[in-house]
C-alpha cells in the first residue's frame, strides 16, 4: 500500500498542503509519515513513526520551507516498522542527493542489493525503497538518464515521488500496479496516490500518470518521457478496487464506491441467502453490503459498531484485554438478536478475524450468520505491495469453500466470482493484476515464495 504525495507551488505553503494530502492517504499506511521539502535545491526532511497527526504539528511544519514538497505514509512490505525505514528517505550518493517516497514492492531486491554492494554502495536501511534511491544517487549520468536507467533495472511495483536537484520528480513502473494521479491547483502540479487527496487540497484531477512514465518539473522546465515501455494496457491491482483505495477515489476513471456497490449487487445474484438483514463488516464491507441489500431486497442495517481509533498501535493490550480479542475493534448491536444475518465483507485472508466476528454475532443472539465476500478467494501472496500472508497461511489457498466455511464457523459462505468482480470495475481483464486470485503473475517473481519481510535484518531473519 503506502501513500505518496507531491507538489511544486512556489507561492504556496507546500509542506502544509502535503500534510493535508497525507491525511487523505492515511488509510494507505499507518506505521510512519514524513515530508521532504526542497528550497532552491536544499533538502529538509521530517519523518517519524506514527500517524500524520502524531508526526507533525504547527511548529515543525513551519520549519519545512521550500517551493517543492513530497510526502509519504508507510505500510511495510519489505523491512521492519522502524524509524530508519520511514520515508521519504534521503540518499547522499556519489552523483547527487535525492529524497524519495515509494509505494509498491520490488521483486529483484536481492540481485540489486548485491550489485550495489559490488559497486561499493552501503545501504543504511532494510527496505527496498533505498535501492531505488541508491541507483539514482550513484549514477553519474544526467538526472533524467539516471532515473530512466534505474527504472530499467527495477522489477516489480514502484510508484515514486522524489526531490533532487531542485526538481519534483515522479515515475511509475511499466505495469502501473499502484495508482498515481496528477492534478493542478491554479496550474501548480500536485501528485497523489489517490484522487481523494487531490480533492482534499482543492486540486482538479487532470489524468493518471502512465505506466513507465517519468516526469521532472523544475523552476522553468517540464520534462515528460516514456522512460520504459508500458506493459500492454497496464496491470492496475484489482485489490485496489476491492479494498485498498478509499471509496471516494476514482481509479481508471471509475469511482471506487460505485464499483464496490456493483460487486455487492452481483454477489447477491451469485450467492443469495434467505435472511432478515444485511450488515457490513465495518468499514470495508459497507458499499458491497449496500449493493447486496439493494439487489436482494433484504433490509440493510448496521450490526457491528467499530472503534475507529483502534488501528496499528504501539501500545499493546494487557493479557485481560488481549483475551477480549475482537471486542477491541467491534461490538455487536442488539439488532442482530434472533435474526438471520448476512454479513458482507470485502475479503478473507487468514480467516482468524472473520472467525471471531462470526462467533461474536452468534454470542449476540444471531440465529444464522451467512458470510458473503465481495471478492474471489485469495489463494496466493502478493509481491507488489500488499502484506498478504505466505500461501500456507491463506485460509482459501488449499481449502474448498465448504472447508473455509467450517473454519470460520459461518452458517453459509459465498464468494463473488472473479468474473463478477471484474465486471463491477467496468474495465477489461487485460488492464488488471489479479495474481492473488489466480496465481498468474504478470512479472517474474522470486523463486522462494516465502521470502520473509524481515530477511535483510539478521536479528529477525
Amino acid at each position: 500500500m503506502c501513500g505518496v504525495f507531491g507538489i511544486r507551488a512556489p507561492e504556496r505553503d507546500v509542506a502544509r498542503v502535503t500534510y493535508f494530502g497525507l491525511f487523505a492517504l492515511q488509510h494507505r499506511g499507518q506505521e510512519s509519515a514524513g515530508i521532504a521539502v526542497s528550497d532552491r535545491g536544499a533538502l529538509t526532511v521530517l519523518r517519524d513513526m506514527g500517524l500524520v497527526a502524531q508526526v507533525f504539528n504547527e511548529q515543525n511544519l513551519s520549519g519545512l520551507q521550500g517551493e517543492v514538497a513530497i510526502g509519504h505514509t508507510r505500510y511495510s512490505t519489505t523491512g521492519s516498522t522502524h524509524w530508519t525505514n520511514a520515508q521519504p528517505i534521503v540518499q547522499h550518493g556519489r552523483a547527487r542527493t535525492i529524497s524519495l517516497g515509494h509505494n509498491g514492492n520490488l521483486t529483484n531486491v536481492e540481485q540489486l542489493r548485491d550489485e550495489l554492494a559490488a559497486d561499493g554502495v552501503r545501504l543504511a536501511t532494510t527496505s527496498d525503497t533505498e535501492i531505488i534511491a541508491a541507483l539514482i544517487a550513484n549514477d553519474p549520468a544526467p538526472l533524467e538518464e539516471a532515473i530512466a536507467g534505474a527504472m530499467g533495472r527495477l522489477e516489480g511495483a514502484f510508484t515514486v515521488v522524489a526531490l533532487s536537484e531542485g526538481m519534483l520528480i515522479w515515475f511509475r513502473d511499466p505495469h502501473g500496479f499502484r495508482p498515481l494521479a496528477l492534478g493542478r491547483i491554479d496550474g501548480d502540479p500536485v501528485l497523489a496516490s489517490e484522487t481523494c487527496a487531490l480533492d482534499l487540497v482543492g486540486a482538479d484531477h487532470e489524468r493518471e500518470v502512465a505506466p513507465g512514465e517519468l516526469v521532472l518539473i523544475g523552476e522553468d522546465s517540464v520534462e515528460s518521457v516514456q522512460a520504459v515501455p508500458q506493459a500492454g494496457a497496464g496491470t492496475l491491482c484489482l485489490f485496489e478496487f476491492i479494498y485498498l483505495a478509499r471509496p471516494d477515489t476514482t481509479l481508471a476513471g471509475i469511482e471506487v464506491h460505485s464499483a464496490r456497490v456493483r460487486m455487492g449487487e452481483r454477489l447477491a445474484e451469485e450467492a443469495p441467502a434467505e435472511a432478515d438483514l444485511v450488515m457490513p463488516a465495518p468499514d470495508s464491507g459497507t458499499p458491497a453490503a449496500i449493493g447486496f441489500a439493494r439487489a436482494s431486497g433484504i433490509p440493510f442495517s448496521e450490526g457491528l459498531i467499530k472503534n475507529r481509533y483502534v488501528g496499528r498501535t504501539f501500545i499493546q493490550p494487557d493479557q485481560g484485554l488481549r483475551e477480549q480479542g475482537i471486542r477491541l475493534k467491534f461490538n455487536p448491536l442488539s439488532e442482530v438478536a434472533g435474526k438471520r444475518v448476512v454479513l458482507v465483507d470485502d475479503s478473507i485472508v487468514r480467516g482468524s478475524t472473520m472467525r471471531k466476528i462470526v462467533a461474536l454475532l452468534f454470542d449476540a443472539g444471531a440465529q444464522e450468520v451467512h458470510v458473503r465476500i465481495s471478492s474471489p478467494p485469495i489463494v496466493s501472496p502478493c509481491f507488489y505491495g500488499i502484506d498478504f500472508a505466505d500461501e500456507d497461511q491463506l485460509v482459501a489457498s488449499s481449502r474448498t469453500v465448504e472447508e473455509v466455511r467450517e473454519q470460520i464457523g459461518a452458517t453459509t459462505l459465498g464468494y463473488l466470482s472473479l468474473e463478477g468482480a471484474q465486471a463491477a470495475t467496468t474495465r477489461p481483464e487485460s488492464e488488471f493484476c489479479r495474481a492473488c486470485f489466480t496465481r498468474e503473475y504478470p512479472t517474474r517473481i522470486p523463486d522462494d515464495k516465502k521470502l520473509a519481510k524481515f530477511r535483510f535484518e539478521p536479528s529477525k531473519a
